[in-house]
This record gives C-alpha cells, sequence and structure tokens, in this order.
C-alpha cells in the first residue's frame, strides 16, 4: 500500500477531516470542520507541512492555495472544486480525488462556499495563504 491510499485508509476508517503524513513519516489526523485544523498547523509551524501528503475530505481553492504556498508534495480529496485543480495543477502539486465537483458548497447546500466564492478570481495564492493564516 502507497502512502496516499494509507491516509485515505485513516481518513475514512476513522471518520478524521484531514489526515497529514509529515515529512518525517509522522501521520497524524484531525478533526475540525473546514480549514481550521491546516490553520492551526501553520499558525503553530509555517515550516509544518513543507514536503508533507495529506488527505482530506473537502479540498477548495482556498484549501488548494495554503496547502501549496505550504509546500506539500501531495493531496487526496474525497471532493475537489475546479477551482482547486486549477492552482494544484498550475503549482505542480500531485492529486487524486474520489468526485469532482464545480465548486465547494456552503453548509446549508444553497450554492457556492463563501470563501470559494470570495477567492475564487484570486490569481495570487499568495494573497489567500496571507490572509488566511493572518500573516
Amino acid at each position: 500500500m502507497n502512502k496516499i491510499e494509507e491516509l485515505k485508509q485513516i481518513l475514512h476508517e476513522k471518520n478524521a477531516s484531514l489526515v497529514v503524513c509529515y515529512k518525517n513519516g509522522e501521520i497524524k489526523e484531525y478533526y475540525q470542520n473546514r480549514i481550521k485544523d491546516i490553520q492551526k498547523i501553520l499558525q503553530d509551524d509555517r515550516n509544518a507541512l513543507q514536503g508533507a501528503i495529506i488527505a482530506d475530505k473537502v479540498i477548495g481553492k482556498v484549501a488548494s492555495s495554503i496547502l501549496t504556498v505550504a509546500g506539500v508534495k501531495e493531496i487526496y480529496a474525497d471532493v475537489i472544486s475546479e477551482y482547486a485543480i486549477s492552482v494544484l495543477e498550475e503549482n505542480g502539486v500531485k492529486y487524486e480525488y474520489k468526485e469532482k465537483v464545480d465548486y465547494i458548497i456552503n453548509q446549508a447546500k444553497t450554492g457556492m462556499c463563501p470563501m470559494e466564492n470570495k477567492y475564487k478570481d484570486q490569481k495570487d495564492i499568495n494573497i489567500i495563504y496571507q490572509e488566511m493564516l493572518n500573516l
């Protein structure tokens, strides 16, 4: 079993929202909604995700932008948006997914996620990174 398959298995078996294999080989799972776990990891250590492999339930443009700037090398998502795929492809980040959607929907399932909508036309992923991590 390769590393991404191992992370996917942990993601689903433990019903985690995010599973990270850090560069040193340590694997940790996280359980907060949205991008809170990613924000916390990077606010504690801006270099923590350099070279990491992750499995996540949902990856939209904001998460893909932050993860790309943070140096993640490979991503799996149960659900990924077209906006996220554009970011990953433009920056050479390897990815795979279970389901591709036009955009991430909001919690009420009535339209686009507010964060995806806010940043959908933002070309500079560093701006998204800075604003979302309050740097």
